[in-house]
């Protein structure tokens, strides 16, 4: 494996540096760690179609698109009511 050199600014490296160290890893292995677990954009999209295809061959509820918008913005409204505390 080879390594790759990523200009970030000094900050978010001590950053990252001081989470990786309270996890007991370094920050090499913490980025490879977190590079592993997030999922791209498309993996995302993925992911919801099969929750929204399994929630319809579970219950039948079949969310239109603008039902699915109202209920995103009730989740963000509450998230951020509950996050302004």
């Amino acid at each position: 494996m080879s390594d790759a050199n990523v200009r970030i600014p000094e900050e978010a490296k001590d950053r990252l540096a001081a989470i990786a160290a309270a996890e007991g890893l370094s920050l090499r292995a913490y980025l490879a760690r977190l590079a592993e677990t997030m999922l791209t954009p498309a993996e995302r999209a993925e992911r919801a179609e099969k929750a929204r295809a399994a929630l319809k061959a579970w219950t039948g509820y079949a969310p239109t698109r603008s039902e699915q918008d109202d209920l995103d913005s009730e989740l963000d409204r509450r998230l951020a009511r509950v996050t302004a505390r």
